[in-house]
C-alpha cells in the first residue's frame, strides 16, 4: 500500500467516527480536521520562520543606511553587509529553512486530497462530490445551483483571506526602509514587491481548477496561514512596544538621576569653595586682632537707632557730652594712691 493509499484510509476511518456530527459531509470535515491537525503540528516551525523574519526585519535599517553608504561600491557593500551578518549572527537567509521544511508536507497533502487516496474523493459535501471541479458544477444546475453554491462559498472565503492578505503585505512593505535608489544589492526585489502581494489572490484560480478535496485544503490551510501570521506579528509587535515603553519609562529615571547627581555635585563644589575661602578670612581676622570685637561692634552700630528728627539729634549730643563732662570730673576728684 502506498503512502497516500495509508493517508486515505486513515481519513475514511476518522470520518466514519465523526459521521454522527456531520453526517455525509463527514469526509470533507475530516479534511478539515486533518489539515488543521497538520498546521498544529508544524506551528513550532512557523515560529522560527517568523523569529527569521523578525531577525531581518530589524537589521532592514542597516542595510539601506549601507546601501546609501555605499551606493557606487558593489565589493564594499557586500563586504560591509557581510561584517554586519557576522556581527548580529544573523544572514540573508534566516528563517528560511523552517519554512522549506514544511514544502514537502504541503505537497504531500496537497497530491493527497487531489489525485485521492482509498475511495476519498468518491464522498460529496452538500451534494458536491469531492473529486469534481468547478466546471462540471457549472454544468449541473449553473452559478446557484447546489454544487454551484458549494464552490460559492469558497469563493467568497477565499477572496476574503486574500484581501486581508494583500492589506497586510501593502502594509509591511510601506512600513519596511526603501533601499537606496540605484543599489544592486538585490536585482529585481522593487517589481516582485510589487507582485508578491496579490499572489494571495492565486488561490482563487487553484480553487477553480483543482477537485473540490484540494479545494477545502487550499481554503483550510489558506485561512490557517493568515490568522498564524497575524498572531505571530501581533506577537511581535507587542514586543516591540513594551521595549519602546520601558526605554520610554527608564529615559525620565535616567534624567533625574542625572540632574540629582549635578546638584550634588555642585554643592560638594560650593562647600569646598566655602571651606577654601574660611580659612583665608579667619587668618586675616587673626592677624588683625579685630574678629569677634569687631564683629561686636558693627552689631551694635546696626542694632542703635539713628535719630531722625533734628532736635533729637542735638538732644543726643547734649547726653553724650555730659555724659563725657562726668567722667572726667570723676577722673579729677579721686584721690591720688
Amino acid at each position: 500500500m502506498s503512502m497516500f493509499g495509508f493517508l486515505g484510509d486513515a481519513l475514511a476511518h476518522g470520518a466514519q467516527a465523526i459521521a454522527p456530527l456531520f453526517g455525509t459531509a463527514a469526509m470533507a470535515a475530516a479534511i478539515v480536521l486533518f489539515t488543521l491537525g497538520v498546521r498544529a503540528a508544524l506551528h513550532p516551525l512557523a515560529r522560527a520562520a517568523a523569529r527569521g523574519e523578525k531577525a531581518r526585519t530589524a537589521l532592514a535599517p542597516q542595510l539601506a543606511e549601507l546601501q546609501r553608504k555605499y551606493k557606487g561600491n558593489p565589493e564594499r557593500l557586500q563586504k560591509a553587509m557581510a561584517d554586519l551578518y557576522a556581527e548580529t549572527g544573523s544572514s540573508p537567509l534566516a528563517g528560511c529553512l523552517p519554512t522549506l521544511l514544511q514544502l514537502p508536507v504541503f505537497f504531500v497533502m496537497y497530491h493527497l486530497f487531489s489525485t485521492g487516496g482509498g475511495d476519498l474523493l468518491d464522498h460529496t459535501l452538500l451534494g458536491a462530490p469531492l473529486g469534481g471541479h468547478w466546471t462540471g458544477a457549472l454544468a449541473d444546475g449553473g452559478v446557484f445551483g447546489p454544487q454551484g453554491l458549494v464552490y460559492a462559498g469558497l469563493f467568497v472565503l477565499v477572496a476574503a483571506v486574500a484581501t486581508w492578505n494583500f492589506r497586510r503585505a501593502r502594509a509591511t512593505m510601506a512600513k519596511a526602509p526603501q533601499p537606496a535608489v540605484g543599489s544592486a544589492a538585490m536585482p529585481g526585489m522593487s517589481s516582485m514587491a510589487k507582485v508578491m502581494p496579490l499572489l494571495s489572490f492565486g488561490t482563487l484560480i487553484t480553487v477553480a481548477v483543482v477537485p473540490l478535496a484540494a479545494g477545502l485544503y487550499m481554503v483550510t490551510t489558506t485561512t490557517w496561514t493568515a490568522c498564524e501570521r497575524a498572531l505571530l506579528h501581533r506577537e511581535r509587535g507587542r514586543g516591540a512596544a513594551e521595549a519602546g515603553t520601558a526605554a520610554a519609562v527608564a529615559a525620565p529615571g535616567k534624567a533625574k538621576a542625572a540632574a540629582v547627581k549635578g546638584k550634588s555635585a555642585s554643592a560638594v563644589g560650593q562647600s569646598s569653595t566655602a571651606a577654601a575661602a574660611a580659612p583665608g578670612s579667619a587668618a586675616v581676622d587673626a592677624a588683625s586682632g579685630e574678629g569677634a570685637p569687631r564683629q561686636r561692634a558693627a552689631q551694635q552700630r546696626a542694632d542703635r537707632r539713628t535719630p531722625k528728627s533734628r532736635a533729637a539729634r542735638q538732644r543726643a549730643a547734649r547726653a553724650r557730652a555730659n555724659s563725657r563732662t562726668r567722667g572726667n570730673s570723676g577722673a579729677g576728684s579721686r584721690p591720688a594712691g
